[in-house]
């Protein structure tokens, strides 16, 4: 059975929130869509200086459609490079921990 997935377009404040991003934190910043269900995709966002932020979009396309729409950020894997690049700090930990 083959399914097929509409992309709908990124909303102006999902564009916003990934260009400030990179802005933010470092060109090129790299972007790793993760698709978590019925609630879409996660674009899990990985800056130059390895801060990680995310952008939530209602699907796989859309997510996708946003790491090409933003300048600066690239396609990514969670491969060893993408891991590498990563800083996980004391606050993100915390966060991460729901403390």
């Amino acid at each position: 059975m083959e399914t097929s997935e509409e992309t709908v377009a990124p909303s102006s404040a999902q564009l916003t929130a990934a260009r400030k991003f990179v802005k933010a934190h470092g060109k090129p910043s790299r972007a790793v869509v993760e698709n978590i269900g019925r609630a879409g995709a996660r674009v899990v966002l990985v800056g130059a200086d390895g801060a990680l932020g995310d952008v939530v979009v209602p699907s796989v396309a859309t997510g996708e459609a946003l790491v090409e729409a933003v300048e600066d950020l690239s396609p990514a894997t969670w491969d060893a490079e993408t891991v590498k690049q990563t800083k996980i700090g004391p606050e993100h930990r915390r966060k991460m921990a729901g403390r």
